[in-house]
């Protein structure tokens, strides 16, 4: 169950991620309420994978799922550049993700 609080986290930290943009630095009202709150919810989301999951594998797997997730969005909706090292730097976070996975089935 906490490999699950822990994965709508970081989907969580996604959504937060977009939400910062519309913001315009923080000067309207309405989207600065829905990033911060976007912003809670995903640290205590991750707070509450943390009662079984180490910090350390907890940490790294939520920030690695926020950033795969925002470049992938970025990539896809955006219209951000797509590059071989692009692709290969999130390859590796992915694989990070799921060696965490693995070495830490919790």
């Amino acid at each position: 169950m906490n490999w699950v609080l822990l994965v709508l986290a970081g989907i969580v930290e996604i959504a937060w991620s977009q939400s910062i943009k519309p913001t315009e630095n923080f000067t309207r009202p309405l989207p600065t309420l829905l990033c911060f709150a976007l912003a809670a919810a995903a640290v205590y989301l991750l707070s509450l994978s943390m009662r079984t999951l180490p910090v350390g594998t907890a940490y790294a797997v939520f920030t690695g799922i926020g950033a795969v997730g925002a470049i992938a969005l970025g990539i896809v909706v955006h219209r951000d550049p797509v590059a071989l090292v692009r692709v290969a730097a999130l390859s590796l976070i992915v694989g990070g993700v799921v060696l965490a996975r693995v070495a830490d089935p919790g």
